[in-house]
């Protein structure tokens, strides 16, 4: 009973162990790729420098935003924002993008 115990906990921690090496290669195959694709570099020369330092973290409302450009930022490059409430691509035009 104990053998069968102990095997079975070694296939669940293979199993997990598997998984998480998958993981890991399948997102370091997508950031080789995203490498190797010219479009994406000249995207990144494009941003302005003031953007460079926006990333996104998951903030998704005008009232979590500080400014209009970081907004833009935002609206522009993070999935899942609620900032452009009539789809026009100027976010929080009652806060910050008048």
């Amino acid at each position: 009973m104990k053998r069968l115990i102990l095997v079975l906990l070694l296939a669940a921690l293979g199993w997990y162990g598997y998984g998480k090496y998958q993981d890991k290669l399948s997102a370091h195959r997508a950031a080789a790729a995203e490498l190797k694709s010219p479009s994406s570099k000249k995207a990144d020369q494009r941003v302005a420098p003031s953007t460079a330092s926006f990333t996104c973290d998951g903030r998704t409302y005008c009232s979590q935003m500080t400014s209009c450009a970081e907004a833009t930022f935002f609206l522009k490059n993070c999935p899942g924002t609620k900032m452009d409430g009539n789809n026009d691509g100027i976010p929080c035009e009652k806060q910050w993008c008048k």
